[in-house]
């Protein structure tokens, strides 16, 4: 059975992606921050724990398959008013996880020769920029371009690397928006809805599927018509 781990998988966005490989007969490792019934438990921003916990993995069960990097965090605030903090806890957590993650899963597939698939969540913001996340968007537009150089690497490999830029879907961060603000959200939407983790989750199952061998250094957006 082909493994493939889900970082930030416990909610949201990841957890139905898990779902969705689950059902598609991946054997799924899951992985949170915190401990609740996942495989996997650390923070990705933790270089350190983040290599000990993927590599006991994989000496204990095999290289992986796939991988899907879909833990992240926002901290939102005009660009005059962010602290250091700010900035600093996202790229760590978005830009620098891509390193922590992958670094210890690229040379196990290579070396085991698996035709295997990385896929990276970047966002709308991380495509054409979003006001108040100048730190995000930075974040997420770096994992683009580290995704495109990366599937450039592997490419002769057989690996793909592909990049899924969700617009707004509907997740914990979503239902505490104030309805002024969902309704202007709606508004820059030609669909005039949000969308749905497991729309996102859908494209993901595609990408990591062998239909999608020839698809790598590519950019999808799941976001209604925004961009």
């Amino acid at each position: 059975m082909k493994r493939v781990l889900v970082t930030g998988s416990s909610r949201g966005i990841g957890k139905a992606i898990a779902e969705a490989l689950s059902a598609e007969g991946y054997e799924v490792v899951t992985h949170s921050v915190r401990s609740g019934g996942t495989d996997l438990v650390f923070d990705v921003a933790d270089r350190e724990a983040a290599r000990a916990a993927i590599e006991a993995d994989i000496a204990a069960k095999g290289p992986y398959y796939g991988v899907v990097l879909n833990a992240g965090i926002s901290r939102d605030n005009a660009f005059p008013a962010m602290e250091d903090s700010e900035w600093d806890q996202v790229v760590r957590t978005d830009l620098d996880g891509f390193y922590n993650v992958l670094k210890p899963c690229v040379m196990p597939m290579v070396s085991a020769r698996i035709k295997g698939r990385i896929v990276v969540l970047s966002s709308v913001s991380g495509v054409v920029g979003n006001r108040g996340q100048v730190n995000y968007s930075a974040a997420k537009a770096g994992v683009v371009g580290a995704a495109k150089a990366l599937a450039v690497e592997l490419a002769k490999r057989g690996i793909t690397v592909n990049a899924v830029a969700p617009g707004v879907i509907e997740t914990d961060m979503v239902s505490s928006m104030e309805p002024e603000a969902v309704a202007e959200a709606k508004r820059a939407i030609p669909m005039r809805r949000f969308g749905r983790p497991e729309e996102v989750a859908s494209l993901v199952s595609y990408l990591m599927s062998d239909g999608a061998a020839y698809i790598t250094r590519q950019v999808v957006s799941v976001n209604g018509g925004m961009c």
